[in-house]
């Protein structure tokens, strides 16, 4: 198939099938899904821009409709002339070229559609179906019939794509806080350009107001931003010196400085829009079954409907073949699978936006359907269920001074971006440049080693000083709460305590897993076992795990996943735990916005840092389903009852255009039901 649209990119299956451009596809692209990343640029003046796009939209809305108004005034007018003016001129070749008038509005393009779909040697498609039964009420002068088939048909294309674009405006939305300019420092002056022109390293000017255009560090003492279009949080988040600001926050306070660090394509912002831009192109099993079955039935009820014409000729004994001919119109109409291949998808592309809207991105339909099967949910601690905000509570040392004991940590520390090595070197900012640091490895699971001033330094945990045979006070080893220790040239020095706050929606989170057919909840954690019980018994969490390696936490899953009817779901921060995100049927990154290792091997984008949408995106998941089932046996249903009329010649080419083209359009609206419910 050849490919001339420029902004899409053909996809295609292990077996080298084209998997895009199916009728879904097709009207995703007409309704302008497919290109949410590739807006049309219009030439106007800044100034008239937003009025120029308000025109252009317009136009297109009354070109987009006005062939089927055209059709429906014909339609109408000849029915009234038919049936209650009846004039003597309304008959035979005048009566017809009214008629087929009428149906060249809305039947050209069909037919078009029709004869590409043969060309790509696709016979059995809705579109031949439509042209062959339209053409046949012709044949046999049923021409109002004929038209309001094919009539009634387009309106069902238009309610699809007003249907897609409606499921797509969540989604959409996001294009909303893509800012349009940057100021960028050039010459010790700030310029406007676009954010794709501004490169690693420049520091950019955002004003009061004003969208973040790029990920950058701040740079100005502080300022507040409104991340409600990024997290749909609208409580605004205080962004301090030296931390990370994204691209689509917006700036509420006052002046702001910052310097880039990833170039708009590399941004959070950009990765996440092409992310769920691409998310229909996973498609759910429930999907691609419909979908192999539709290339089924489809030749299936077309041979039935040949025979319906063919075999009472050797059975009936008054036969009349335009008699039958008509029946098996009717039966063409009725079998029409559109319902099943648009609503179905619709429905998860609707999910989809659903979750966009509450902060959780998905990446394909796929994960959305596996959301309703999940029954374990493993969690990591910190981060997921605490804050991951730690702060230093108290400092005990042995054979030093803490003025001369925290400034050496808190050096080492500097190099980490643990967050509790930040606790710490956020506590003791002052004099650390004077300590010269080398020589610093990160050791996984237990801490960092290095030099300071020429000291040898540990710290970490228990485990760390155990593995360099440090000998320590084994009274620490009691402490439930988060300690590193620490020790200089290989002599134990003392330990910081630490502390972390579990999140206030936690307890609730876990509460409503086990309400929503979780049957158990499992935290694994890489801190001290006693903390983790104790976090663990506060939350209600059914087993916890902890002093735990990174590889003990893959094993832990390795172990459930023994038991084939868990069906897990692993939440983590995206980074430290990918190979656990990998391994679980579901990976979901906990608060990881920015994280490119989130995005990256995660399913599932939980944007608002909240426990509670674990739950969130369950239900979202479960009420996707509930619609796709409902859409699915209303099709079956009323397609078999008149498919059945229609054979027996009790339903007319009006019950199939119902049994056709209404149960598509009550699907659709059924689809969109997801879009308005609060979850």
């Amino acid at each position: 198939m050849k490919n001339t649209d420029p902004n899409h990119v053909h996809t295609y299956d292990a077996q080298g099938r084209i998997t895009c451009c199916t009728l879904e596809e097709k009207i995703y692209t007409d309704a302008g899904g497919k290109r949410l990343l590739h807006e049309e640029e219009h030439e106007e003046e800044p100034d008239d821009k937003e009025q120029g796009q308000a025109d252009i939209k317009g136009k297109s809305a009354i070109i987009k409709y006005l062939p089927a108004l055209i059709s429906l005034m014909m339609l109408l007018i000849g029915i009234a002339l038919d049936n209650y003016v009846k004039p003597a001129f309304f008959t035979g070749y005048i009566r017809f070229a009214w008629y087929a008038v009428a149906y060249l509005p809305v039947g050209f393009p069909v037919m078009k559609e029709g004869w590409d779909a043969l060309l790509g040697k696709e016979f059995f498609t809705e579109f031949t179906l439509m042209v062959l039964a339209t053409i046949g009420a012709f044949a046999i002068g049923q021409y109002p019939e004929g038209v309001a088939v094919m009539l009634f048909y387009a309106i069902g294309e238009l309610f699809q794509s007003a249907a897609v674009r409606k499921a797509k405006g969540n989604i959409k939305a996001l294009l909303d806080i893509r800012p349009d300019a940057a100021s960028v420092l050039k010459d010790n002056k700030y310029i406007e350009t676009k954010p794709e022109n501004v490169s690693v390293g420049e520091t950019i000017q955002v004003k009061s107001g004003e969208k973040v255009p790029l990920d950058g560090q701040m740079l100005s003492v502080g300022g507040s931003f409104n991340t409600a279009a990024l997290t749909g949080e609208s409580k605004p988040k205080s962004i301090y010196k030296g931390e990370q600001v994204l691209a689509g926050m917006l700036n509420l306070d006052k002046v702001i400085e910052l310097k880039v660090t990833k170039k708009f394509a590399d941004s959070s912002l950009a990765r996440i829009l092409d992310m769920v831009q691409n998310a229909t192109t996973r498609k759910a099993k429930t999907e691609l079954l419909i979908r192999r079955f539709a290339k089924i039935y489809t030749p299936i009820v077309f041979f039935l409907a040949v025979a319906l014409v063919l075999i009472p000729y050797f059975i009936v004994g008054d036969y009349l073949f335009t008699q039958w001919l008509y029946r098996a119109l009717v039966f063409l109409v009725i079998s029409c699978p559109c319902a099943l291949v648009i609503s179905i998808p619709l429905g998860y592309f609707g999910g989809i936006g659903a979750a966009s809207k509450n902060g959780i991105l998905f990446k394909g339909s796929n994960y959305l359907e596996l959301m309703t099967k999940i029954n374990t949910v493993v969690m990591d601690k910190t981060g997921t269920l605490t804050a991951g905000v730690f702060k230093v509570q108290d400092i005990v040392t042995t054979g030093m001074d803490k003025n001369d004991f925290i400034p050496i940590l808190s050096a080492l520390e500097s190099k980490s971006t643990h967050p509790i090595a930040k606790a710490i070197a956020e506590y003791q900012k002052n004099d650390v440049q004077a300590y010269a640091t080398e020589d610093i490895e990160e050791i996984s699971g237990h801490g960092l080693k290095g030099k300071v001033n020429g000291k040898y330094v540990l710290a970490g945990n228990t485990r760390l000083l155990r593995k360099f045979n440090v000998s320590y006070d084994t009274a620490i080893d009691q402490v439930a709460e988060t300690i590193v220790v620490v020790a200089i040239n290989n002599k134990y020095a003392g330990y910081v305590l630490i502390a972390d706050e579990v999140k206030e929606d936690a307890k609730q989170a876990i509460k409503q897993m086990h309400l929503n057919g979780i049957r158990q909840t499992i935290m694994l954690s890489g801190d001290k076992n006693a903390i983790t019980q104790k976090i663990a018994g506060h939350l209600d969490i059914d087993k916890a795990f902890g002093d735990l390696l990174p590889e003990d936490k893959v094993d832990k899953i390795e172990e459930l996943k023994q038991d084939k009817t868990n069906i897990i779901a692993f939440v983590g921060d995206g980074v430290n735990d990918a190979p656990v995100l990998a391994l679980s049927d579901v990976g979901i990154a906990m608060g990881a916005l920015g994280s490119d290792a989130a995005i990256e091997t995660a399913d599932v984008v939980i944007q608002t840092d909240q426990p509670s949408k674990i739950v969130t995106a369950i239900k979202i998941g479960k009420a996707t389903k509930r619609i796709v089932i409902q859409n699915i046996a209303l099709a079956f249903t009323v397609k078999a009852v008149v498919l059945a009329l229609g054979a027996g010649g009790l339903a007319t080419m009006w019950e199939a255009v119902f049994a056709d083209v209404g149960v598509a359009l009550l699907a659709i609206l059924n689809a969109v039901r997801i879009q308005r419910m609060q979850f």
